[in-house]
């Protein structure tokens, strides 16, 4: 095992060790390459998740969102959850962690979970895109669609019980849809041809702007309580 593969593996394990900005976003390429040049250059359909991680930590795809990014954020939580919950992309403390939900949003994600009695050592967490856009604005369908496959893959490895949409832009994406939050809310859904249940639910970030939906969330995660306890 060389060196970066062993520091890569390290940061996938959470174990993180100090490096400056620069060292680190350089490094995090260089350890990806190193394990992908590695292996024959498989579908991503066909990756394990080792291969995965390292697949989207070197991805290219999007040339300005692979040159801005501070880290890639893969996903983070339990591989055999029931509940999976995907949110549009990551934030500006997620692209600094490296892992998805760390600011405030997500620290409130994490409340919510608590009222329902979950744990987000329970769940599995990530995001239609891998790496935060500039600004944090909306990503763009190009975008959109090089990250659908390592999506999928994940979804696919995962085999989750039941999956959470947090915001409009995410229910829209999952559901194949342009119907508004307050006709997918309180509705449970499909995905795709899994029959993969599937419930909507507002992004924390929105809740931190508009305090006074939180009662509604709150109902949403009733629901999504009520889920896992007849699956």
């Amino acid at each position: 095992m060389t060196k970066n593969q062993h520091d890569y593996y390290l940061q996938q394990m959470g174990i993180q060790r100090w490096i400056s900005r620069n060292t680190a976003v350089n490094t995090e390429q260089v350890m990806a390459n190193d394990i992908i040049n590695t292996q024959s250059e498989k579908p991503v359909s066909e990756l394990s998740w080792e291969e995965l991680a390292a697949r989207v930590a070197a991805c290219t795809l999007c040339p300005l969102l692979s040159q801005s990014r501070t880290h890639h954020v893969f996903g983070d939580g339990n591989h055999n959850a029931d509940l999976v919950i995907v949110g549009e992309a990551p934030g500006a403390n997620e692209d600094l962690q490296g892992k998805p939900f760390v600011g405030r949003a997500g620290q409130l994600l994490t409340e919510m979970l608590k009222a329902i009695g979950l744990k987000r050592e329970d769940i599995y967490i990530t995001n239609i895109l891998k790496s935060r856009p500039p600004n944090n604005r909306d990503p763009k369908p190009e975008e959109t669609a090089n990250c659908t496959p390592y999506l999928d893959r994940q979804l696919t490895l995962l085999k989750p019980k039941l999956m959470v949409a947090v915001g409009r832009i995410a229910a829209q994406y999952l559901l194949g849809t342009n119907e508004t939050m307050a006709k997918l809310r309180g509705q449970q859904f499909t995905f795709r041809d899994t029959g993969t249940p599937l419930l909507v639910t507002y992004h924390p970030a929105y809740l931190l702007r508009s305090p006074g939906q939180k009662k509604e969330a709150y109902k949403d995660f009733l629901l999504i309580k009520k889920a896992l306890e007849t699956l």
